[in-house]
């Protein structure tokens, strides 16, 4: 890895940290707030449902997409698209008028920011870091995105009990301009077009999108591993789903279900 490809990584995977960590505390306080508000287990459902949506449907050619865009600017635009709607948040919220259906499409929009940034986060390394410390920086970017995982309801948990939601809210803000701040001060480079040869079939974007599908069936164990996490998150999800409303239930505290 070289210096410069070291300190631009490493500029970026703070921005992402932090920015990862604010979008899971007001993911964990909206959906204390949609709890207590309906008392309804399943419409609290249906916001994790929401959010799943936009990678099973557009997650096959978000791919394809970001290698034909700008890898700084769809990242700097994912960072700034879901800052503008916890404001959207916020301002209902000073209203009196956030409804659970305004966390439906705030939940299902975000899902679709992140959808393309996580392509072209991990896409970046590429162009940034040597292929011999690869697994060192997708080894840090799990570690964030785990960690944060793990930090974010704890985190919110604690807040909530000591501050109204506003503060999550604007801590979740603040985490967003710091992301695209960093971006703005690194720069990715773009990858060189790929040399065309004569008579070949030029890409498109359903070509590109079923390329990886291919890849992936024509590697039996890479299919098995897809399919086993698939079904680990499945169960995750479904006990994560009726976890977060019995603790509340039983404890009445934000902090204990953090």
């Amino acid at each position: 890895m070289s210096q410069t490809g070291l300190k631009t990584f490493g500029t970026i995977w703070i921005g992402q940290l932090v920015s990862l960590l604010g979008s899971g505390l007001t993911t964990f306080a909206l959906g204390i707030w949609a709890l207590e508000r309906t008392g309804s287990v399943t419409r609290y459902a249906l916001i994790i449902v929401l959010a799943g949506l936009p990678s099973i449907l557009i997650g096959p050619f978000a791919g394809a997409l970001v290698d034909r865009w700008d890898r700084r600017l769809v990242m700097l635009w994912t960072d700034l698209g879901p800052a503008v709607i916890t404001l959207s948040y916020a301002f209902l919220l000073y209203r009196g008028e956030l409804q659970v259906w305004h966390i439906y499409i705030g939940a299902f929009l975000n899902s679709v920011f992140s959808t393309f940034q996580w392509p072209a986060y991990s896409a970046s390394i590429t162009m940034l870091v040597e292929p011999k410390s690869y697994g060192r920086a997708y080894g840090m970017m799990d570690f964030g995105e785990a960690g944060t995982t793990i930090a974010a309801p704890a985190l919110a948990g604690l807040l909530l009990s000591v501050m109204d939601i506003w503060g999550v809210l604007l801590l979740d803000f603040v985490s967003f301009l710091f992301a695209a701040v960093t971006l703005l001060l690194v720069r990715i480079p773009r990858p060189a077009p790929a040399a065309s040869e004569e008579g070949a079939e030029e890409s498109s974007l359903w070509k590109d999108a079923a390329f990886g599908w291919h890849f992936i069936r024509a590697r039996p164990g890479l299919l098995q591993l897809l399919f086993f996490f698939a079904t680990v998150n499945l169960a995750v999800c479904t006990a994560g789903v009726a976890l977060l409303p019995m603790v509340l239930g039983f404890t009445g505290s934000k902090a204990a279900v953090g």
